[in-house]
């Protein structure tokens, strides 16, 4: 039986982003939780006061002792009271640290939520600027680091505070004097912290940040390994990791350093505290100012007082690391999500799939256009292939089909109308993308069939779907059939069955408009010829568009577009382009003269 995921408090983001001083922001954080963390307080303040009173109740015990002889029945009614008051503290103890951790892992686990909810609806040009490994040590460090401030450094100022005040008091009543001698080292311990808080935190951001250049170059090695390890690349990257992680070993000492720099500073300037307390209230029980057990009480009120002030500047070290790490995870929450249902226009009866490019232009960086004036006509169900050279536009052209950009000038019309009428949820429904190196998840290959799926799929459907794309006797030859797991990244499948696996997944979701990638460019012969098969299945009665390199694999295209320089500088059928002086046609030869070749190689080995 599956376990019912826990609700919790929703939370207003937008309010916690507003606040201009960080410390409100994380207040605010903790919306629906303030009471869990006042119960925490107060349970905080009967721990002080069982601990508070039992260095009173033991000054009393002591004078006592000293003056009387106790009987039996006292000296077991004072084991009893001390007891008790152990027992308070213990009690109390475990409930405020149960109600801060509760406060915490509720907290960052709405915040883990929220971050990840908006990180996937951030926009296409987000993510193909930002760094995987930098999001993902937002995600992470950052997030436990508030984890661990909501745990312990925020109920650390209910601690400090409670602390303070209860033992100040108990030591004001047995001598006032001693009481404001005792936190005369306040306003030193404060300046100090203040000024290893304006440091550390720059130190800590400056360590964060290459923590994330860290797991990025991590995260791409790993991702990349198969082509390291083809290139026997090991020491290169080893060296290169080696190098970023020795500059956050250097940055971290630095870090460590000042944070330990600190503590001995605090340590001189409480136990200078401590030595001059005792002596005064030593001096007092000599002069007969206050008892032995006075003096019992104080001395152990003493350190209990000098706790939270030499704590105080840990708290404001350890503060300054989570206002660090909220400022990270707030520039990506502040970043605009992308809007995918703002137009409202959905036809009745779907999409036929007609497209019009009407002088489109588009640009990355403004006065750099990818794609300058392109206009062209696609009738519904027909192919367009796209032919160019590395940054010529192709792919820029087609990812302004789903709108994962939008145009710079000029208009896109769908069925005669202009595509920002649609939303962008509807158009990626409509929309099946086949890439050159399609993305399968770590799970069964059923579970990547059904992916792009919104709805209940029978396994008759799952099955159809695999055969039209030539991968169904693939699969029942796999032990687990269906439900064989798949590697990350697909690695357990070959190359050509990661294609029909995705195209696969395509046809389950029935788009109206397809885009291949290149899906063929990466496999041998015999593969191509299967995905090929798997393709003219997937491109039945569908408008399409196709990136290629090859032109034996466009060669059958109702209309081809050569790109130069993000502009058509030919247009037409393959016969006709053939018979034209220009791009196609060199590189036409060019590939014939290949295969020739390597036909004539094949042959000629072949009658050895």
């Amino acid at each position: 039986m599956s376990k019912q995921k826990v609700p919790y408090i929703p939370l207003d983001m937008p309010k916690v982003l507003s606040k201009k001083n960080k410390l409100l922001s994380l207040w605010h954080l903790m919306r629906g939780y303030h009471f869990h963390y006042f119960v925490s307080t107060i349970f905080l303040a009967l721990a002080a006061f069982a601990r508070t009173g039992m260095y009173v109740y033991l000054g009393t015990f002591i004078d006592r002792m000293i003056k009387e002889r106790l009987t039996g029945q006292e000296l077991t009614l004072s084991a009893l009271t001390f007891g008790a008051l152990i027992a308070l503290q213990a009690l109390s103890s475990f409930m405020s640290s149960w109600m801060a951790n509760f406060t915490a892992e509720n907290t960052t686990r709405r915040l883990r939520d929220y971050l990840f909810d908006h990180i996937q609806r951030l926009s296409y040009s987000y993510h193909s600027e930002s760094k995987t490994g930098d999001l993902l040590e937002r995600a992470t460090s950052d997030v436990d680091t508030l984890r661990r401030f909501f745990a312990d450094q925020a109920i650390g100022v209910g601690r400090i505070v409670m602390i303070f005040i209860i033992s100040f008091v108990a030591i004001a009543r047995i001598n006032m004097r001693l009481a404001l001698v005792s936190i005369i080292i306040i306003p030193i311990v404060l300046v100090i912290s203040i000024i290893f808080f304006k440091r550390l935190s720059k130190a800590y951001e400056a360590y964060q940040e290459q923590g994330a250049v860290l797991t990025t170059d991590l995260q791409e090695n790993l991702s990349g390994v198969r082509v390291v390890k083809a290139f026997a690349r090991q020491d290169y990257e080893i060296e290169k990791f080696d190098k970023q992680n020795a500059e956050k070993f250097r940055l971290g000492r630095k870090f460590n350093w000042m944070h330990a720099l600190f503590w001995p500073l605090s340590d001189i300037i409480c136990s200078a505290q401590n030595i001059g307390s005792s002596f005064l209230a030593a001096t007092m029980v000599l002069n007969d100012v206050i008892t032995i057990g006075a003096f019992i009480s104080f001395h152990g009120l003493l350190g209990w007082l000098i706790w939270p002030i030499r704590n105080l500047g840990r708290l404001i070290i350890d503060t300054s690391r989570a206002l660090v790490s909220f400022g990270r995870i707030a520039v990506v929450l502040q970043a605009v999500e992308e809007d995918m249902t703002a137009s409202t226009y959905q036809p009745k009866d779907g999409i036929k799939g007609q497209i019009t490019f009407d002088k489109v232009s588009f640009a990355y960086e403004k006065d750099f256009l990818v794609l300058d004036d392109v206009s062209f006509e696609c009738e519904a169900g027909k192919v367009v292939a796209l032919l160019g050279s590395t940054g010529s536009g192709k792919t820029s052209l087609v990812n302004l089909l789903p709108r994962f950009y939008d145009v710079t000038s000029g208009q896109i019309l769908l069925d005669g109308v202009n595509l920002n009428e649609y939303s962008r949820e509807f158009l990626r429904s409509q929309i099946g993308i086949v890439e050159q190196e399609p993305f399968l998840f770590s799970c069964s290959i059923r579970d990547n069939i059904t992916y792009g799926v919104h709805r209940d799929v029978s396994q008759e459907e799952i099955e159809e779907a695999a055969r039209e794309a030539a991968i169904h006797d693939v699969i029942l030859g796999f032990k687990h059939g269906y439900d064989t797991l798949v590697g990350e990244r697909g690695v357990t499948l070959s190359g050509g069955q990661k294609q029909r696996l995705a195209i696969a997944r395509t046809l389950l979701i029935n788009p109206r408009i397809l885009i291949l990638d290149d899906s063929t460019s990466s496999v041998d012969m015999e593969t191509e010829v299967q995905i090929r098969a798997a393709l003219d299945s997937l491109m039945n009665n569908r408008t399409t568009f196709i990136i290629a390199h090859r032109i034996q694999s466009i060669m059958n295209a109702d209309l081809i577009l050569v790109f130069d320089k993000g502009k058509i500088v030919q247009m037409g059928e393959h016969e006709v382009l053939l018979n034209q002086d220009g791009i196609y046609k060199d590189i036409y030869d060019i590939q014939a003269r290949i295969d020739s070749a390597l036909q004539e190689e094949i042959d000629r080995v072949e009658s050895i």
